[in-house]
C-alpha cells in the first residue's frame, strides 16, 4: 500500500511540529518585523509630541480663562457702582479717538432714538443717515454740533437744547426709563 508518505501518528506530529517551527522562524528573520518595530516608535514619538502641544496648549487656554474672569470680575464691580443719572459716564479712549459710540457688531447696533421727545420716527431716520444712530452721541453734543444739526434737521434755532436731547439721552443710556418717563413723556401729554 503505497500512499502516504506518513503514516503513524508520530510522523504526522513530527510534520506539524516542524511547519510551526518553520512559521516562526520565518517571521522571526522577516524584514517587515522591523518595520513594524520602527512604525510603532515613530508613531509613538509623534503622539508624544501631541500630547505635549495639546497639554501646553490646554494651559494656555486656562491662563486666559482666568484673566478673562478676572476682568469679567472687575467689570461687573464696576458696572455695581453705575454713575448718577444726571452724570454722563465716562467716555474711553476708544470712542475718544473713534469720535463715536459703540454701534455692535460689523457697526449696526442703533438705538431707539424716537424715544427722545421731539424725535419721531422720520426724524430718527434722518439722525440714522447722518450718522448719528446711538444715545452716546446725541448725549456728547456740544453747543456746536447742536446748532448744527438743528440746520441739517430744519429745526428752529434752539430745539435740541429746549427739548433736552442730551439729557434725555442720557437717561435712557444708563437704563433710567422711569425717570426718563417722568421727566419727558409727562411734560409731552401736559
Amino acid at each position: 500500500m503505497q500512499g502516504l508518505p506518513f503514516q503513524t501518528i508520530t510522523e504526522f506530529v513530527a510534520l506539524g511540529l516542524t511547519l510551526i517551527a518553520g512559521m516562526f522562524f520565518g517571521l522571526a528573520v522577516a524584514p517587515g518585523g522591523r518595520k513594524w518595530k520602527e512604525r510603532y516608535q515613530e508613531l509613538d514619538v509623534e503622539n508624544a509630541a501631541y500630547r505635549h502641544h495639546a497639554e501646553t496648549d490646554l494651559r494656555e487656554a486656562n491662563q486666559r480663562v482666568q484673566q478673562l474672569e478676572a476682568e469679567n470680575a472687575r467689570l461687573q464691580k464696576a458696572s455695581d457702582t453705575k454713575p448718577a443719572a444726571s452724570d454722563p459716564a465716562p467716555v474711553t479712549k476708544d470712542e475718544e479717538s473713534s469720535g463715536s459710540g459703540w454701534r455692535g457688531w460689523f457697526g449696526w447696533g442703533r438705538d431707539n432714538l424716537s424715544r427722545i421727545s421731539g424725535i419721531d420716527e422720520a426724524r430718527e431716520k434722518r439722525l440714522n443717515e447722518l450718522g448719528i444712530k446711538t444715545y452716546r452721541e446725541i448725549e456728547k453734543m456740544t453747543a456746536e454740533d447742536e446748532a448744527a444739526l438743528e440746520q441739517r434737521l430744519d429745526l428752529e434755532s434752539g430745539t435740541i437744547g429746549n427739548q433736552e436731547w442730551r439729557e434725555q439721552a442720557a437717561l435712557l443710556r444708563t437704563g433710567h426709563e422711569q425717570e426718563h418717563g417722568s421727566r419727558f413723556t409727562e411734560k409731552e401729554t401736559a
